[in-house]
């Protein structure tokens, strides 16, 4: 029986993450794979991981975490904030691998039809810290804690003046986008950052939130009919739930963090047909 998984974070810039992707095999003919970001930083580590990977799954999915968009001084590839973007667009499409600019594709197997949208929503600096209330507060909150994003240095939002403005333009478009769908439709929405502030509750650095998404999408969930929700970013793999709909967080992140949990990285995450039940952890 075929089945659709996700996974993301795979940073395959690490030789054991790099050869853990190179040995991922479907579980049946006919898998799928969405890959919600963070693949690795330079272009041809991401390149090398997406082809390997369209190579085993009959059909892969990618959104961009904030590592793909990072620009490396020492990769070859040195555009820039959207132009990066589009280049790593092009390069899926030349690989089969569909992207959040292209139709979305719909899984017929068990537990479809679902519409399996891929997003690039990045953040807006709205998950602040307590006792902020402007981006400028949390920014200084941050700083001053030495807790301090690699995307303030890495992560060009050109041509847009921010990165929040950067992300003001992807959630109107993927609100245009969403609005498109038929009436019922069933989703699965697959971005690498939460949709929710909750899964940032547990975070060690309670100020590093701010990079992990906007409280604009808090409702996505709702509003676009999702059965389930594909996030990475944290590196805290889990499942929680939120007015019914499951929020799976897929990343398997860097070697220091899965030898902790185990002999080896956690494979891709099946997301249809569903899973048996787990206990739900409450996520407001």
């Amino acid at each position: 029986m075929s089945g659709l998984y996700a996974i993301s974070d795979l940073h395959v810039g690490f030789a054991d993450n790099r050869a853990f992707v190179e040995g991922l095999r479907p579980e049946s003919d006919g898998d799928w794979l969405v890959v919600a970001g963070d693949v690795a930083e330079h272009f041809a580590d991401v390149e090398w991981a997406l082809r390997t990977l369209s190579g085993a799954f009959e059909k892969v999915i990618w959104t961009p975490g904030n590592h793909e968009l990072w620009t490396p001084k020492n990769d070859p590839v040195q555009l820039r904030g959207e132009a990066r973007y589009l280049r790593l667009v092009e390069m899926c499409r030349e690989l089969g691998v569909l992207t959040p600019e292209d139709p979305y594709a719909v899984w017929e197997g068990e537990g479809g039809p679902v519409t399996v949208a891929p997003l690039f929503v990045l953040y807006d600096y709205t998950f602040r810290p307590e006792g902020t209330s402007t981006k400028e507060e949390a920014l200084k909150v941050a700083y001053d804690a030495g807790v301090v994003c690699t995307d303030e240095v890495l992560l060009h939002p050109d041509p847009y003046p921010t990165r929040d403005a950067w992300c003001d333009a992807r959630i109107a478009y993927t609100e245009r986008r969403m609005a498109e769908l038929p009436d019922g439709a069933r989703t699965l929405l697959a971005n690498h950052f939460p949709l929710t502030r909750e899964p940032t509750r547990i975070l060690w650095y309670p100020e590093f939130a701010q990079w992990c998404g906007s409280e604009r999408t808090a409702d996505w969930h709702v509003r676009f009919g999702a059965v389930t929700v594909v996030y990475g970013h944290l590196h805290i793999p889990r499942t929680l739930w939120s007015d019914g709909v499951r929020f799976e967080e897929v990343s398997v992140g860097y070697p220091r963090e899965w030898r902790k949990r185990g002999d080896g990285p956690r494979g891709p995450r099946r997301i249809l047909p569903a899973p048996p039940s787990e206990p739900a952890a409450a996520a407001g």
